[in-house]
C-alpha cells in the first residue's frame, strides 16, 4: 500500500482519491479552499456528454473565431495578454486546428468518453449518489441553425445511438423548441447522454471519502511547495502546517497545477478558457427543456438539474480572470431569453464565471510529470466532469503500478 497525495478537491481531485482508495491505498486530499469544488466544478454545465467530445481546435475554427469576435454575443471573446503562456498556448492551439489532428482527438477522446461512462456507473453503483445529485439520462440534442452545417455533420451520422432530425422532429422530441426565435435547421440527438449536479456530486462524494478510514481530507490548506530528493524526486507536499508526506503525489487542482509544476521545472501547457453559466429556478408554468440541449453556433447548452434551469457558455481568453463580466451575462441572458423564453425564471437566475485549463489540444494531460513520484491528471477543459471517472482510474492505476486500461497516446505530457 502507498500513501498518496492528491491536491485539488474538485471533481478530478475526488474522483482521483476514490479510485486510489478502491485500489487499497492510503490518500490524503489537500484543497486550499474551505470547501470542495469551489473552482470549474462549482457551477459548471452538468452535462455528462459521453459521446460529444468534439475538441475546439479544428480546421476552421480560427476563421468563425474572427466572426465570433465581431459579434456582440458570440461565444468568444479575447483580450491579448503580454503573456508567454497565452500566446504560447495559442500557436500550439493553431497547429492543432487541422482536420486530421481534430479526428485522432476525437477518436481518443469518444475512448475515454465510453470508458469514463463505465467507470461512473461503477462509481455510483458504490457510492449511490444518484437522487442527490439529480442525475437524469435524457440524452443530448445538439441543434443547428445554419442548413450547410446541419447537412454536414448530419451526412456522417451512422445509426445506432445517434439520429439526425428535422427542425420538426426535433420539436416533437423536445416541445420546449416550439417557443425559440431561432430558425433551426434541424439537430442530431444521442441517446444515453446524462445530466447531474457536479457540484453536489463532489459534496456527496467527499462526504463518502471522509467516512473512510484510510482518507484525510485536508481544507483551507494552500500548497506552498514539494519536498523533494537528492535526485529531485518528490517526497511529500508542503503546506502551512507542515508537510505531508507521500509515496506519489497526484496534481489535480486545475488551473492552479500549472504554477505547482512549474515550481519542480514542469511545464504544463494548460490555460484557462472562461466560461461562464445562470442557474435559473424552475416554476409552476415554466416549460425547461427535458432533453439536454446544446445550439452549436451560439456555444450554449441547456440542462434541467432537478428543479433548475443551468445555461452555460461562452469561451473567453482573457487570462487567470474569474469575475463576473457584466456584458457577457446580459449577452448571456439576451441569448436564452431569445431560445428557451419561458424555460425559467431568469429574472432570478444566479450567474457564475469558471476558469476551464484546457490543453491546446482539448485532450487532458495523464500519467507521469517526468519528475519521480509526481502525477498528472489535469487539462480537462470543459469536459472535466465527463471525463473525471476514467482519468481517474487511468491515472489510479498508472500509480499502483499496473498499465493504463486505454492507450495514453495524446493523452500524456511530451
Amino acid at each position: 500500500m502507498k500513501h498518496c497525495v492528491v491536491i485539488g478537491g474538485g471533481v478530478v481531485g475526488l474522483t482521483t482519491a476514490w479510485a486510489l482508495l478502491e485500489r487499497g491505498h492510503g490518500v490524503t486530499l489537500i484543497e486550499r479552499e474551505a470547501e470542495v469544488a469551489q473552482g470549474a466544478s462549482r457551477a459548471n454545465g452538468g452535462q455528462l456528454s459521453y459521446r460529444y467530445v468534439s475538441p475546439l481546435a479544428d480546421a476552421g475554427v480560427p476563421l468563425k473565431a474572427l466572426r465570433w469576435l465581431l459579434d456582440p454575443d458570440g461565444p468568444l471573446r479575447f483580450k491579448p495578454e503580454a503573456s508567454w503562456a497565452q500566446w504560447s498556448w495559442l500557436l500550439a492551439f493553431l497547429r492543432n486546428c487541422r482536420g486530421p489532428v481534430n479526428r485522432r482527438t476525437t477518436e481518443r477522446l469518444l475512448a475515454l468518453g465510453a470508458y469514463s461512462q463505465a467507470s461512473f456507473a461503477r462509481l455510483q453503483a458504490e457510492a449511490q449518489l444518484g437522487d442527490a445529485i439529480a442525475l437524469r439520462s435524457p440524452g443530448k440534442l445538439v441543434v443547428y441553425r445554419k442548413p450547410a452545417e446541419f447537412a454536414r455533420v448530419a451526412s456522417r451520422v451512422q445509426g445506432g445511438v445517434e439520429r439526425a432530425l428535422s427542425h420538426d422532429d426535433c420539436v416533437a422530441l423536445e416541445p420546449a423548441l416550439a417557443d425559440t426565435e431561432a430558425s433551426l435547421a434541424g439537430g442530431i440527438f444521442t441517446a444515453g447522454e446524462a445530466v447531474a449536479d457536479c457540484h453536489a456530486f463532489c459534496q456527496g462524494l467527499h462526504a463518502r471519502l471522509a467516512a473512510h478510514e484510510r482518507f484525510r481530507g485536508r481544507l483551507a490548506t494552500p500548497v506552498q511547495g514539494f519536498q523533494r530528493d537528492a535526485q529531485g524526486g518528490v517526497l511529500g507536499v508542503q503546506t502551512g502546517g507542515g508537510v505531508v508526506a507521500a509515496d506519489a503525489v497526484v496534481l489535480a487542482a486545475g488551473l492552479a497545477s500549472r504554477g505547482l509544476a512549474a515550481a519542480v521545472g514542469v511545464e504544463l501547457p494548460i490555460y484557462p478558457l472562461k466560461g461562464y453559466s445562470l442557474t435559473a429556478p424552475i416554476g409552476t408554468g415554466h416549460r425547461p427543456p427535458e432533453v439536454s440541449v446544446t445550439d452549436f453556433e451560439k456555444k450554449v447548452l441547456y440542462a434541467r438539474i432537478g428543479a433548475e434551469l443551468r445555461v452555460a457558455a461562452m469561451v473567453d481568453l482573457v487570462g487567470d480572470d474569474p469575475s463576473l463580466d457584466a456584458g457577457r451575462l446580459a449577452s448571456l441572458q439576451r441569448t436564452v431569453r431569445a431560445t428557451f423564453p419561458h424555460a425559467a425564471d431568469y429574472d432570478r437566475a444566479e450567474p457564475w464565471a469558471g476558469l476551464r485549463p484546457a490543453t491546446p489540444s482539448g485532450a487532458p494531460i495523464l500519467g507521469p510529470s517526468g519528475v519521480p513520484g509526481l502525477w498528472l491528471n489535469v487539462g480537462h477543459g470543459a469536459l472535466g466532469f465527463t471525463f473525471s471517472f476514467a482519468t481517474a482510474n487511468i491515472v489510479a492505476e498508472l500509480v499502483s503500478g499496473r498499465a493504463s486500461p486505454l492507450p495514453l497516446d495524446g493523452l500524456s505530457l511530451k
